[in-house]
């Protein structure tokens, strides 16, 4: 998609040059050169070689927070993803974080390497290879190897999905076949590879027979909900998030949480928040823990911050101020511990505070669960 396609597509002709968008982003705050209205004004002008050339188009976070305030309702984020496919077109690239680990596994999982990557969860609880239910684990078992060094199990996540589905009488289906829901490639302005790995979901999860698809992980809920049909039309099944089958699972008595207690404060993540619209389920679980009081930060719901990167692509110091900035206002609560609900938000967030004095213990929503029931 060229820029004259994405500006039609995304109206960005209606932009009232306003800078409510660059007033409203996080990285404009920290990085002076970075601002969505001048890129949307670059576009406009037909000033396409020096717009796809600009590094700047890989340091925008695509959080949302300009699309959910702008007047015009100019989609930015996706304007900002079809920008991104015709620059890696023409061959220019985000730099990446790691060394390109992750974008590696990707890649290979496209492919179709086989994988063994499940055997945790098997130790973890009873799994299916066929059923009515789909745990979509994603890419937490790379996580885990990656970023052990930081304290943080990303796995953990995984196997307290597991456990909790077991409790409530639900054995899931888990599969080494499954591969990356294809998020990082989509964004990074990789649509083909986004596409094999789609593919290869969708002819795994149907062969299955699931009925549901559950996500612990915002980033594969969004993909599967919004940007599977967008490619693929109907899928065939539907797509649940796993805090919101939790909440009505306790509603209807299923799931019971007890043991718990202390001060919290809920890190709303970009892509379960403003851009799926789930606000209200993680924090009815958080109250539903006895002896939990929520203290909300400063900025939450939709006026959240990102947690400073995307797409394990263009780190920097903007991001670490950003995340520094995050942890100070989630300190100010009083609350003990910073929760998340996104492996890649934990994972962030604690890296930046390992430069910082201000402590405060950074801990998943799921984890909190699986130790509440007892």
């Amino acid at each position: 998609m060229n820029i004259d396609e994405a500006v039609k597509l995304h109206r960005t002709y209606y932009c009232l040059d306003c800078g409510v968008c660059t007033g409203s982003c996080p990285v404009s705050r920290v990085l002076p050169s970075f601002s969505p209205r001048l890129i949307v004004e670059k576009a406009l002008l037909e000033l396409g070689d020096e717009l796809l050339k600009d590094r700047d188009l890989w340091s925008c976070l695509t959080c949302g927070r300009c699309f959910e305030r702008c007047p015009t309702s100019i989609n930015f984020p996706e304007f900002m993803r079809n920008l991104r496919e015709e620059a890696e077109k023409r061959g220019v690239s985000p730099t990446l974080t790691h060394h390109g680990m992750l974008q590696t596994v990707m890649e290979l999982q496209a492919q179709g390497v086989r994988q063994n990557k499940t055997a945790w969860a098997k130790e973890a609880g009873t799994v299916a290879e066929t059923g009515d239910v789909f745990f979509f684990v994603g890419c937490m078992p790379y996580f885990n190897v990656i970023f052990r060094d930081l304290g943080v199990d990303s796995l953990t996540i995984g196997k307290n999905v597991i456990k909790i589905l077991n409790r409530a009488g639900i054995t899931p289906v888990v599969s080494d076949r499954e591969s990356c829901c294809g998020h990082d490639m989509l964004w990074n302005g990789k649509p083909e590879v986004f596409r094999k790995l789609a593919a290869q979901n969708l002819e795994l999860i149907r062969e299955s027979g699931a009925k549901q698809v559950v996500f612990s992980c915002p980033e594969g809920y969004y993909t599967f909900k919004h940007h599977y049909p967008q490619y693929f039309g109907d899928l065939g099944f539907e797509v649940v998030h796993f805090y919101d089958y939790l909440e009505k699972m306790i509603a209807d008595g299923a799931l019971k949480l007890q043991n718990g207690g202390g001060a919290y404060t809920f890190h709303d993540p970009c892509r379960l928040g403003r851009m799926a619209g789930i606000y209200d389920s993680p924090r009815s679980i958080l109250k539903s823990i006895q002896g939990s009081e929520l203290r909300e930060m400063e900025r939450n719901r939709e006026n959240a911050v990102c947690c400073g990167t995307t797409g394990w692509a263009n780190c920097s110091s903007c991001s670490k101020q950003i995340q520094a900035e995050r942890l100070l206002e989630a300190k100010a609560t009083g609350a003990q511990t910073l929760v998340t609900a996104c492996p890649k938000c934990q994972i962030h967030l604690c890296c930046a505070m390992e430069s910082m004095e201000t402590k405060i213990e950074i801990r998943d929503l799921t984890t909190l669960i699986a130790e509440s029931m007892g």
